[in-house]
């Protein structure tokens, strides 16, 4: 069975690389009818973040990644990760380490004078005298002296690394807490992972936890490596091109299955193929198919994506999704015709939710520029031709409001635009947006009127 998992830790939110390093060990166990875990890294504990725990907790659940089990927690297994401690230790393949920091850092000055790459000289690792007075020892794994490590990566391929640059690393602390590397793989094996996929700034602390599988005579899992993504210059993601709080992106506008489409992409192909639905992604992704080389982020992509969407969603759960973003349209009668205008028009549900409050609310103001181009020749009997034939008829679909403007076009002889563009301007105060027949549907008979008359009155 293929288990895989995702361990953040809780010292920050989790940010969209995160969230696509989740989605692909997620998508592998789903393919594979396995597990996917989630464990909380949360051994540090000074820099743990209950509300960082929340917003990781709160971004699964919106996108919708569902983990099997409980969660788990690296803070509630000490106990364990003792027990291996000591058990390297009686085996001979630990040790304690005696160092203080102030001789480490005598040593490494002196290495670097040297010319040489800082390293601990494994000086405390046959040692058997009589241990220093006052200092609490950490505890070092005995690497090998000699040889190579070597490991097939998934995605880069055969890894070859060699023994002597791997130090004799620190498993625990002179507190007793136990580092990243030592935790990691314990908690790997006897969770029964079979498949780690994670980003390549982790490939060096492979060789690590492969020496502590090897140690303790555990199962080694298959690796896999991610690029990282870079920005549109290809340099490292900052937040300002995106790497942001994954619930941002909810606070912006984004549907999860866009923002989770646009990150499968990021990394990895199935042809030419742009839109993926979930099912899509569970048949078709294989980590073996992980490009080798970063992936540039692109607003455009996630913008083009989201709009698509959005233009796909059913309009019941735009009415819910527009109520975050402050418009409330459950009860409005012309709901439909709203949102069937709007939702070919906008990229994100905060951008729909603006275009809905500008055909809603009655404009407070008018644009100069377009007053300056509508509001010129017999620009006021035109609409007050309009306005009468309004008053006249009884509209309700906006092929009713249509026939009335083409009404007065062939009446008149005048181009659309002569009664089009004041009227998009009594109606929205600026020139742009949908069509004027959606509009005067929407808002209905009598506020259309009122706002002709406003424009009217107003100059």
């Amino acid at each position: 069975m293929v288990v895989t998992r995702f361990a953040p830790s809780p010292t920050g939110y989790l940010h969209i690389g995160g969230l696509r390093t989740a989605l692909f060990n997620w998508l592998w166990a789903r393919k594979n009818g396995g597990k996917f875990l989630l464990r909380i890294e949360d051994t540090d504990l000074a820099r743990n973040s209950e509300d960082a725990l929340k917003a990781i907790l709160e971004a699964f659940e919106w996108v919708g990644l569902d983990y099997d089990g409980d969660v788990a927690y690296q803070s509630k297994r000490f106990d364990i990760y003792k027990r291996y401690i000591q058990k390297l230790l009686d085996e001979g393949k630990a040790y304690y380490c005696y160092m203080t920091k102030e001789e480490l850092d005598a040593l490494r000055e002196e290495q670097l004078q040297r010319g040489e790459r800082p390293r601990y000289d494994r000086r405390y690792r046959d040692f058997s005298g009589e241990p220093p007075a006052g200092v609490k020892p950490v505890v070092r794994i005995k690497a090998p002296l000699e040889g190579d490590i070597v490991f097939e990566d998934g995605v880069k391929g055969t890894i070859v690394i060699k023994a002597e640059e791997v130090d004799d690393f620190i498993i625990a602390r002179s507190d007793g807490t136990p580092t990243y590397n030592f935790v990691v793989a314990i908690d790997d094996a006897l969770m029964g992972v079979t498949d780690v996929i994670r980003g390549d700034d982790h490939l060096y602390n492979t060789p690590k936890q492969i020496l502590v599988y090897e140690a303790l005579g555990l199962k080694i899992p298959k690796f896999y490596h991610v690029p990282m993504i870079l920005n549109e210059e290809g340099k490292k993601l900052s937040k300002r091109d995106g790497a942001m709080d994954v619930m941002e992106y909810k606070r912006m506008g984004y549907l999860p299955e866009a923002l989770l489409n646009f990150l499968v992409r990021l990394g990895w192909s199935h042809g030419d193929q742009e839109i993926f639905s979930i099912e899509e992604m569970k048949e078709l992704f294989d980590p073996k198919d992980i490009n080798k080389s970063a992936s540039a982020y692109n607003l455009s992509k996630l913008q083009w994506l989201n709009a698509h969407y959005i233009k796909n969603s059913p309009n019941d759960r735009l009415v819910g999704l527009l109520e975050d973003f402050g418009v409330y349209v459950r009860d409005h009668d012309r709901k439909e015709i709203l949102l069937d205008a709007l939702k070919e028009r906008a990229k994100t549900i905060k951008e729909l939710a603006e275009m809905a409050k500008e055909i809603l609310e009655a404009p407070q103001a008018y644009d100069e520029k377009a007053c300056k181009k509508a509001c010129k020749g017999e620009w006021k009997e035109i609409l007050q031709d309009f306005a009468q034939r309004l008053e006249r008829a009884t509209p309700h679909l906006p092929s009713d409001y249509h026939d009335l403007i083409k009404e007065v076009v062939e009446a008149r002889q005048i181009g659309f635009g002569k009664i089009g563009q004041p009227l998009r301007v009594a109606l929205l105060g600026k020139m742009s947006g949908p069509d004027l027949a959606d509009v005067m549907a929407i808002v209905g008979k009598d506020e259309t009127l009122r706002r002709i008359r406003a424009l009217l009155e107003s100059k």
